[in-house]
């Protein structure tokens, strides 16, 4: 499975962004997805999963009732919608691909990563 993120850049604390995610080469309706983000100097850390269904959604709790994923299973992609963002927000983001049917927040479960795109948010 390759997965290409994009939708990534630029924005003032409290704007929005929306990140998407587009698989191809799998079956992308087997897979649980996954967003992370990594910020300079720092672990890659979980920020939002999606099952396959799209039924069951963990996210982290430094963004929960600011981001939204989803997906779309017709279209193989994923989405995180990103509102009220904040400076620590910044990161490179990362989507992931997991064999397994509910979204887990262990990097270890995702077998397949996309490249990464930026998010920059300013104070």
């Amino acid at each position: 499975v390759q997965l290409q993120a994009s939708g990534g850049g630029l924005v003032q604390a409290g704007g929005s962004l929306r990140l998407s995610c587009a698989a191809s080469g799998g079956s992308f309706s087997n897979y649980a997805m996954g967003w992370f983000r990594q910020g300079p100097g720092k672990e890659r850390d979980f920020v939002a999963g999606i099952s396959r269904s799209g039924l069951s959604t963990p996210y982290a709790d430094s963004v929960k009732g600011r981001f939204t994923i989803s997906r779309d299973n017709g279209e193989n992609t994923v989405h995180l919608q990103m509102n009220s963002l904040k400076p620590e927000d910044t990161a490179a983001y990362f989507c992931a691909a997991s064999p397994r049917n509910i979204a887990t927040m262990s990097k270890r479960e995702y077998d397949y990563w996309g490249q990464g795109t930026e998010v920059t948010v300013s104070s």
